[in-house]
């Protein structure tokens, strides 16, 4: 039985390009870019064109990226500093309910702190709104962190939006984005996005796992994550993970290079909704944003027996973050939909190589689940 992916919002494929430059700089570039001999000096040429690589995906400064373990350690570094960098200047945040995990924990731990939370709930359309910030926005604000692309409905908020707005108001608040779910899919330069602080994952992207960036701005002197020896500009101690980075920066050039990627998503998430409303009339879908996600419900089934089904058929989809082990989605909840439909929600989602005949396998599986399982 072929297995169809289609879970490509949790992890990735590790793509040819990325595997093949990991597996040369562990085998061959083995070399550590902190030593001065020639191998390490090799080493050191990799990790500086791996970096120009990535900041110029964004448009941003090679010193403005620092490399990390992946999306959650950027996600607690960049709202960590930025509250210890703006101390003295207020104790208030914004942010959203619907926040991945790595955002939500840090703003708990935030509040144990003595910051004050303002939580902006999601309209209709899944997406965090500027009205919306601004109207929560205060003098003591110091930051705003919200999600570029949401991770289970794929619902897109408008940062650059937000941004604007907070330039218009001559806010003192940072701006920071977990841009994990939109790099590569949602284009945007640090430019035109107009936040401070930009989290990216590698395993998103097909690369591997364990390995991420933080876009921290120029001039913001925001202080390190871990203190030891001088990588990173003094800001991340530890041995780089040059594999890992190296495949990192192979996987988005893989991803700038094929053109036809963004169509593709937008083709394949069209082919779903078409042939869904087609074979599963009943079927509810939820957001409408980047088009490599596509969260949708059978209002009436429980999400875990038709992920239990579609496994069986061996079709891999999920019942929404991989990262919550089970709970009802606290992003559906926080759009305040009804109890059935949350609980009838999966999510699906596309990557470079889902297929067409791949769609349409998982539709028709749908389509039996939704009929076996019917009288259960």
């Amino acid at each position: 039985m072929k297995m169809i992916y289609l879970d490509n919002a949790a992890t990735t494929q590790v793509c040819r390009e990325a595997a093949e430059a990991a597996l040369r700089l562990m085998t061959e570039n083995y070399g550590n870019s902190s030593s001065t001999h020639g191998l390490g000096r090799t080493a050191r040429d990799e990790l500086k064109k791996a970096r120009a690589t990535v900041a110029e995906s964004i448009g941003a400064l090679p010193d403005e990226i620092y490399f990390t373990a992946g999306g959650t350690e950027g996600d607690n570094w960049a709202i960590q500093a930025s509250c210890h960098l703006m101390r003295h200047k207020g104790r208030h945040i914004i942010s959203s309910p619907t926040e991945h995990s790595a955002v939500r924990k840090m703003m708990e731990s935030m509040e144990a702190q003595g910051y004050e939370i303002s939580y902006i709930s999601p309209r209709d359309d899944g997406a965090i709104h500027a009205d919306d910030v601004i109207f929560a926005l205060r003098p003591d604000t110091v930051l705003v962190s919200l999600m570029l692309v949401n991770n289970e409905t794929g619902a897109v908020t408008d940062i650059a939006a937000i941004a604007k707005a907070l330039k218009a108001r001559h806010s003192q608040a940072l701006l920071h984005t977990d841009a994990v779910q939109g790099y590569m899919k949602i284009p945007f330069t640090v430019r035109t996005l107009g936040a401070d602080l930009i989290t990216m994952s590698a395993h998103k992207l097909h690369a591997p796992k364990g390995t991420g960036a933080l876009y921290i701005r120029k001039g913001l002197q925001l202080s390190g994550l871990l203190v030891g020896g001088g990588q990173e500009n003094g800001r991340r101690a530890g041995t780089e993970n040059l594999p890992g980075i190296c495949g990192f920066a192979a996987a988005v050039i893989a991803a700038k290079e094929d053109y036809t990627l963004h169509q593709r998503l937008q083709d394949l998430n069209k082919l779903a909704r078409d042939t869904l409303g087609e074979t599963v009339p009943e079927a509810i879908f939820i957001g409408n944003g980047a088009h490599h996600i596509l969260c949708v419900s059978l209002p009436g089934y429980r999400s875990e027996v038709l992920l239990n089904y579609l496994d069986a058929k061996g079709i891999c989809v999920s019942k929404g973050s991989a990262c919550k082990k089970g709970a009802r989605s606290h992003v559906l909840e926080a759009m305040k939909l009804p109890a059935n439909v949350i609980d009838g929600a999966i999510r699906v989602s596309f990557g470079r190589f889902t297929s067409d005949a791949d769609i349409l396998a998982f539709c028709s599986a749908l389509a039996d689940a939704r009929d076996s399982l019917a009288h259960r």
